[in-house]
């Protein structure tokens, strides 16, 4: 099995929690899942600041779970590693970058997981592998002591089976916080243009909608794809820079997978002037959201625009179409299962103001009694 980089004995009765191996955990490495680091990683001194909550409940951590090399990826296929295995379907990717922590749950090996999600990298997989997955509002949650990918826009979240075990783990992420909102009561459905669902996808979004009865209008927001490419300027920027000491080592460049030593040596090629851009870019796109938002409590639209691709064809692009332009706002967003009919579920998404944590979960529980 590759859901865990490392496994760890763990006894007693409390929550069994998998954390992404980008967290610190103290006395054991963390890799990011990259041969590169984990060459020359020593356990860490301390626990990362975000595992404090679950250390005061007594959660049992019984691994660190595996991702796509250094989460510069989102199929969840890891080279060196190996590919954590969709429970839905061994055939298929399990989705990326928090591969091992979303399987950890699926397959039952974990209640509870800690992920990463910097372009979407918690409700990919929670997506492909049929759970819930809740990327947080940026800097809801410290980053300290957690391997950067693109710290303007890196959050961490909770993956659970359902919208209460979520609600749960941003309640240890966050101890104090309480999920005691009253839910969306009026939903404006957005559309993307260009980015082609799965109409079967898309169906089971509007039909999860109707089901629970909600006021739902149609809202637009144009200058999505825009923001999609704009997202990925700044996280190869970013990504260049906190990964840098790898790249300019060869004894561990020459250890990166030949796709993540290309990707990050193309970030490199960046000019300041597209990064700045991209800056400037970014502060419109928060105010477009924001403007959306208005007279609605969330929006809704599919998580992935398509169902698991097959491990042999698990390089394609769209994996990120419908999940970073969130990312590059800043704003929080959940993934929740919906049925389609058919062995594979599609998955909602649930995008929210900041610090709309609560409304969100509130929302999700709604539309998961109603299914």
């Amino acid at each position: 099995m590759t859901t865990f980089i490392t496994r760890m004995p763990s006894s007693g009765d409390g929550i069994r929690l998998a954390v992404k191996d980008l967290i610190d955990v103290a006395g054991v490495p963390t890799t990011a899942g990259s041969r590169a680091l984990a060459a020359t990683a020593a356990p860490a001194e301390r626990d990362a600041p975000c595992m404090a909550g679950a250390r005061a409940a007594g959660a049992r951590v019984v691994g660190k779970a595996n991702l796509d090399e250094l989460a510069f990826g989102a199929s969840g296929v890891n080279g060196y590693f190996g590919t954590p295995v969709n429970p839905l379907d061994p055939s298929r990717v399990p989705g990326g970058s928090s591969s091992g922590s979303a399987v950890a749950v699926a397959s039952g090996e974990a209640d509870l997981a800690y992920g990463s999600d910097t372009g979407g990298s918690i409700r990919i997989p929670a997506a492909l592998c049929g759970i819930t997955g809740l990327k947080t509002t940026h800097g809801r949650i410290p980053l300290a002591g957690v391997w950067p990918l693109a710290p303007s826009m890196d959050t961490i979240g909770p993956m659970a089976r359902d919208v209460a075990g979520v609600a749960a783990g941003l309640a240890l992420l966050e101890p104090g916080f309480s999920s005691d909102a009253a839910a969306a009561a009026r939903i404006g459905r957005i559309r993307p243009a260009d980015v082609d669902v799965d109409p079967v996808i898309d169906a089971a979004v509007d039909d999860a909608l109707a089901r629970c009865g909600v006021e739902v209008i149609e809202v637009e927001l144009p200058g999505w794809n825009s923001a999609r490419r704009t997202c990925d300027v700044i996280v190869d920027a970013e990504a260049a820079v906190s990964n840098q000491a790898l790249l300019t080592d060869p004894a561990r460049r020459v250890l990166l997978t030949p796709r993540v030593r290309a990707g990050l040596a193309e970030a490199q090629a960046l000019m300041p002037a597209q990064v700045r851009q991209a800056r400037t870019e970014q502060e419109r796109w928060r105010t477009a959201m924001a403007v959306a938002l208005h007279g609605v409590d969330a929006l809704a639209l599919a998580t992935v625009p398509f169902f698991p691709p097959l491990l042999k064809a698990a390089v394609r692009p769209g994996y990120l179409a419908l999940t970073s332009p969130v990312n590059l706002a800043g704003f929080p967003a959940l993934a929740l299962p919906a049925p389609t009919g058919q062995r594979l579920p599609a998955s909602l998404q649930l995008i929210g103001r900041p610090s709309a944590e609560a409304l969100l979960l509130a929302t999700g529980a709604m539309i998961e009694a109603a299914l």
